[in-house]
């Protein structure tokens, strides 16, 4: 089958045409014809960096999921801590140390963790791989570092970069 019409290719195609709408905010004739023909050039063999591996569904969808329910567990927990008369909060920063392979995905890392209350990125280190948060309950601490983690697993297992056992 020819590099122009495998199936994988043309729904990569079909998704940036849909990205393309999604943008102009408008399904138009005009806006289809030039999505696609944006998603076929910026799919060309030989155009952009090399696959290294591609999205990996099944863990993408699990990512997801595991950052609806921190984020419906957060906002639940800030809430709670708004409407409560006492203060509980316990402010602290923490250092979580991303391995190598993980460091392709700082910016999904850094979206996804800022993106629940309670819990910011307040800096990145890609040289380093290290994430600064900020909490706004110390005592989560660990949890958080452990749960970090699994995040830069999680992103890994969906997006792999090729970098795995890239050294600092």
């Amino acid at each position: 089958m020819s590099t122009a019409l495998r199936p994988r290719r043309l729904v990569n195609v079909a998704m940036l045409t849909g990205v393309w709408c999604g943008l102009w905010q408008d399904i138009s004739a005009a806006n289809l014809l030039a999505g696609a023909l944006i998603g076929f050039v910026a799919t060309w063999p030989g155009i952009g960096p090399p696959a290294l591996g591609g999205v990996r569904p099944i863990p993408l969808i699990i990512l997801g999921l595991v950052v609806l329910k921190d984020l419906v567990r957060s906002t639940v927990s800030v809430a709670s801590e708004i409407l409560t008369p006492t203060d509980h909060t316990e402010e602290a920063v923490v250092a979580v140390q991303v391995p190598p392979e993980g460091r392709d995905h700082l910016l999904l890392l850094t979206i996804a963790i800022t993106l629940t209350p309670g819990t910011a990125v307040v800096d990145t280190d890609p040289d380093t791989g290290t994430l600064y948060l900020h909490l706004l309950h110390q005592d989560k601490r660990d949890e958080t570092v452990i749960h970090t983690k699994r995040l830069v697993n999680l992103a890994c297992a969906a997006l792999p970069s090729g970098n795995r056992g890239a050294s600092a």
